[in-house]
C-alpha cells in the first residue's frame, strides 16, 4: 500500500448562468485536493492507498468520506475533526491553468498534529506528501516529521505544488521544500513551481542541486511542452506531451504523480532499493506512462483522473 498525506478539499468551479442575473453564480463541486487526489488516482491505477489526512464530520466531510470509501482508498489512517472542509474557488484560464482561491484557516484537513501520527507496518511501501498541507500548520510540521521518521525505511515521494493563496509566504515555502528535499526519494515538481521558488535561479541547477541529497529522480513537467526527467545515473532527457482536446489541467500533475508511482509499483520497483535498480529504459518508459495520464486528465473538466485499462 502507497500512503498519501495531506489535504482533502472540494474544488467549486463556477459554470455559466443562463439567466444573465449578476445576483446568481452557479457552480460545480469536484472533490478534490492534490493528496486527495493522488490516492484516488493509485486505486483507479490498480495500487492499493490510503490517505493520512484530516476529514470534516460536516456535510461536506461525509461526502468526502464517502467517494474515498466508494474508490477503494483505505480509511485506516483518516482522523475526524468537527472543524469545516477547506472549500477550493477554481477560476479556469484560457489555456487549461487553473486559478485557486482556497478557504481553509481553521478547517478539518489542516487539524492533524503530532499526536496522529500512525505507526506503519511492513505493508506501507511507500509515502507520499505535497501541496500547501507541507506549510500550513498544524499539519505542516507533522507531516516533516513523519517524513523524517520514514526516511530510508521506505520509498519517500514529494510534489511541493505551490499554492501561494493558503500560504502567501514564499520563502516559508522555500525553506520547508528544502528540508523535505533531504528525505525524498523521488521528486516530481511543475515549472511554475520552480518559477515560483527559485525564479532567479536556472531548473537544471535547482534539481540536480536536489540530486545531490537522497534523491534518485526528479521529473519536471512543462504543461503542453512534455516532461524532463533528471536522474542521478542516467542523466537528463525530455519527451513531448501527448496532444489532447483539452478541457483543463486540473489534477493533471496528481495523475502524473499516481501514474510514476504506480509504474514502479507494477515493476516491484517501489522501494529505496528499486529506485536504484531502474534502467534509462525503465526511467524512459515510467516517464511516457505518467505523460499519458496526466494527457487523459487534460481532456476532462476537473481532476478526474484516469483507470489503468484506458493507459494500455
Amino acid at each position: 500500500m502507497y500512503l498519501v498525506c495531506g489535504e482533502a478539499l472540494f474544488d467549486f468551479f463556477s459554470e455559466e448562468d443562463a439567466s444573465g442575473q449578476a445576483s446568481k453564480l452557479n457552480y460545480k463541486a469536484i472533490a478534490g485536493g492534490s493528496p486527495f487526489n493522488v490516492a484516488v488516482g493509485l486505486r483507479r491505477l490498480g495500487i492499493e492507498s490510503g490517505l493520512f489526512g484530516g476529514l470534516s464530520n460536516d456535510f461536506l466531510g461525509q461526502r468526502l468520506l464517502q467517494v474515498l470509501k466508494d474508490e477503494g482508498v483505505s480509511e485506516q489512517f483518516l482522523v475526524e475533526f468537527p472543524a469545516p472542509t477547506t472549500l477550493a474557488m477554481v477560476a479556469v484560464g484560457a489555456n487549461g491553468s487553473p486559478q485557486y482561491s482556497f478557504r481553509g484557516e481553521g478547517c478539518a484537513d489542516r487539524q492533524l498534529r503530532a499526536v496522529h501520527l500512525p505507526t506503519l507496518g511492513h505493508e506501507i511501501r511507500g509515502l507520499h506528501v505535497g501541496s500547501f498541507s507541507l506549510v500550513v500548520q498544524p499539519i505542516g510540521d507533522t507531516l516533516l516529521t513523519l517524513v523524517k521518521r520514514e526516511s530510508g525505511k521506505r520509498l519517500i515521494s514529494l510534489d511541493p505544488n505551490v499554492r501561494l493563496n493558503p500560504q502567501p509566504d514564499i520563502q516559508l515555502w522555500r525553506d520547508r521544500v528544502a528540508e523535505l528535499v533531504k528525505h525524498a526519494d523521488l521528486i516530481k515538481v511543475s515549472d511554475e513551481d520552480l518559477h515560483l521558488l527559485y525564479p532567479d535561479q536556472s531548473p537544471q541547477s535547482v534539481l540536480q542541486g536536489w540530486l545531490q541529497h537522497r534523491c534518485q529522480l526528479v521529473f519536471l513537467t512543462r504543461g503542453g511542452d512534455g516532461a524532463t526527467v533528471f536522474s542521478r545515473q542516467h542523466g537528463s532527457w525530455s519527451a513531448p506531451a501527448v496532444k489532447v482536446v483539452m478541457a483543463d489541467t486540473v489534477g493533471a500533475g496528481d495523475s502524473f504523480q499516481a501514474a510514476l508511482i504506480a509504474w514502479l509499483t507494477e515493476q516491484q520497483l517501489d522501494s529505496v532499493e528499486g529506485l536504484q535498480l531502474l534502467t534509462r529504459a525503465h526511467i524512459d518508459a515510467m516517464l511516457g506512462f505518467a505523460i499519458r495520464a496526466a494527457a487523459l486528465t487534460c481532456s476532462k473538466t476537473g481532476p478526474d483522473l484516469p483507470y489503468r485499462a484506458q493507459l494500455g
